[in-house]
């Protein structure tokens, strides 16, 4: 008795450079430090054991916070400066094709899939549209947001003339008081903590169900589709 076998012909194109990968895991190290720790400055623990003199744990906190806050500001400036000078998809987080009707329509496609309303979800090179979207608006503007507010609240305690309030002192005026920026600041939190949930179910569920390599694409850079169809 013969058995019959099909072959599957793998293919692989090198998607991320060793700088964009270098950045998406140390940007997720950073938004996880600035995410717990950030929790923890606005909501303070009510005590700790022992006399207080022996005790810095806020300093602590707000010392991780900090060092996390220059690291994701260092990391972004050079996503900015990669996206000029790496290949196309090293772009792709910040340019989004909105007047192209394709994009919409792999867009609804990608949505759709995700519901479970598609039987075969498309095949990308990159991040596919509906990622492409939420990546610029979350990483991009949130960051920037994130960036710009955390600064300006920064720059409180650096005081007049530092350079955090020549570069960001405009901030709380123009919002308003230092509690109106804390708050916006506060909820940029969890903004970023409901996408990186979101992120992290999409990266397994799509790893497993899709028809390309998703997770270790940003460990190797290299996108192996599963399937030789169209």
């Amino acid at each position: 008795m013969s058995m019959m076998t099909t072959e599957v012909k793998q293919t692989a194109i090198y998607v991320y450079e060793a700088p964009v990968r270098l950045w998406h895991w140390v940007n997720a190290l950073s938004i996880t430090v600035m995410a717990i720790t950030g929790y923890f400055i606005a909501n303070p623990l009510p005590t700790v054991p022992g006399e207080a003199s022996e005790h810095f744990v806020m300093g602590y906190m707000r010392f991780a916070h900090f060092a996390a806050a220059y690291i994701f500001t260092v990391g972004f400036l050079g996503r900015v400066y990669w996206a000029f000078v790496g290949n196309e998809h090293a772009r792709e987080l910040f340019l989004v094709p909105c007047f192209r009707g394709e994009f919409w329509k792999d867009l609804w496609h990608e949505l759709r899939w995700y519901a479970f309303l598609e039987k075969e979800p498309n095949k990308y090179e990159g991040h596919n549209p509906l990622a492409r979207l939420f990546m610029f608006v979350v990483m991009v503007l949130g960051g920037i947001a994130m960036i710009v507010t955390g600064f300006a609240l920064y720059a409180e305690q650096a005081l007049a003339g530092s350079w955090q309030d020549t570069l960001f002192g405009w901030v709380i005026p123009l919002v308003g008081q230092s509690q109106d920026v804390r708050m916006w600041h506060h909820w940029g939190l969890w903004v970023f903590v409901l996408f990186v949930m979101f992120h992290v179910y999409v990266a397994v569920r799509e790893d497993i169900l899709s028809r390309q390599s998703i997770i270790s694409t940003m460990v190797s850079g290299w996108r192996i589709f599963k399937d030789d169809r169209p």
